[in-house]
């Protein structure tokens, strides 16, 4: 339909529905004013401040004790295979922990030749390049895992402790506080005022929280359907609900749960992954979730499923890594923490 804009008729366009509020959406034609503010209130106008869903992987490990450091992006909104992004700034790294804002991702620490570290690296979500020194950890940490808020990343590091970081700021972390447990190898989720941190070294079910925005010690959640280890970063979320699959009781599984992170109470099941698997990865938005499929039978997996966070359901097939690996870590420009 045609639609006359300007006085004398001068300027015509057909107008085309905006199809969302990222900077990649579209909404061509001749609009007013008054049009435009109805769509920008109902948050569905294309907005420069707000980038397409990106996830980003960091690649560590692979079959064999293969040691790896590249870093692949994928696009959240729509399935297919992932792309090379560059190289983490120190490689061979593998249980690492990951936060993000909306612009920076962060890795933490990890194993290098059996040995923990204290490094941190960051990238720029939207330009693709290697990773920049940011700082380090208080100490020497693997198989750590991460969540945050927009201003705030925080650490499990693989013991009993919490770290935490400004994300804009390069530099040093800070003691947070400790948990209730060995946290070694857990899953951690947020929104943009509470993380939430599950199961971990034992293998345990038990669920903890913090307040982000605070310091201090964690808080008892819950706990999980299942014990589950071996899945440091296996975790996605909304700004409400926080999932977590895979590694129960340090095996491969292939089961999902999810919790609601304003309350406090046990997990409830979601569905199913597309496979077994143990170690592995994942990002997502406030609407879809990517879950990699790290260690499944006796090889390190690319395979990347997804979910609706929303709902309830079995995983699908989303695409594929460009490497094969497991005991990566995940991050997003989009994820449940980012208000």
């Amino acid at each position: 339909m045609s639609y006359k804009q300007m006085t004398g008729n001068i300027i015509s366009a057909t107008k085309v529905e905006p199809d969302g509020a990222f900077i990649t959406s579209a909404a061509s034609g001749v609009w007013n004013l008054q049009e435009q503010y109805d769509y920008v209130r109902g948050g569905n106008w294309p907005n420069a401040a707000n980038p397409a869903p990106t996830g980003i992987f960091a690649i560590t490990y692979g079959t064999d004790g293969e040691v790896k450091n590249g870093i692949d992006t994928i696009s959240i909104t729509s399935a297919g295979n992932a792309s090379d992004f560059g190289d983490l700034s120190v490689g061979s790294r593998q249980g690492l922990g990951s936060v993000s804002s909306n612009t920076r991702g962060v890795f933490a620490g990890g194993e290098v030749s059996n040995s923990a570290s204290n490094h941190i690296d960051y990238v720029t979500i939207s330009s693709a390049g290697n990773a920049s020194d940011f700082g380090d950890l208080a100490a020497n940490a693997r198989f750590l895992s991460g969540a945050g808020s927009q201003t705030r990343g925080i650490f499990t590091m693989g013991n009993t402790s919490f770290d935490y970081i400004t994300i804009a700021n390069t530099g040093n972390s800070t003691d947070f506080g400790n948990a209730s447990r060995n946290q070694a190898n857990n899953s951690s989720a947020s929104s943009s005022t509470r993380s939430v941190h599950m199961g971990g070294a034992g293998p345990t079910n038990a669920i903890d929280y913090l307040t982000i925005a605070s310091t201090g010690d964690a808080t008892d959640f819950g706990d999980l359907t299942a014990t589950r280890e071996k899945n440091a970063n296996g975790a996605v979320c909304s700004d409400t609900r926080a999932i977590t699959s895979g590694a129960e009781s340090g095996a491969q599984a292939s089961t999902i749960e999810y919790l609601t992170i304003a309350s406090t109470g046990n997990g409830t099941s979601f569905g199913d992954l597309v496979g077994a698997s143990n170690n592995g990865s994942s990002c997502s938005s406030k609407l879809r979730g990517l879950l990699h499929i790290g260690y499944n039978g006796s090889i390190a997996g690319d395979t990347v499923s997804f979910i609706t966070i929303a709902s309830t359901g079995d995983a699908a097939d989303y695409g594929d890594l460009t490497v094969a690996h497991y005991k990566g870590a995940g991050l997003s420009n989009n994820h449940g923490g980012l208000a």
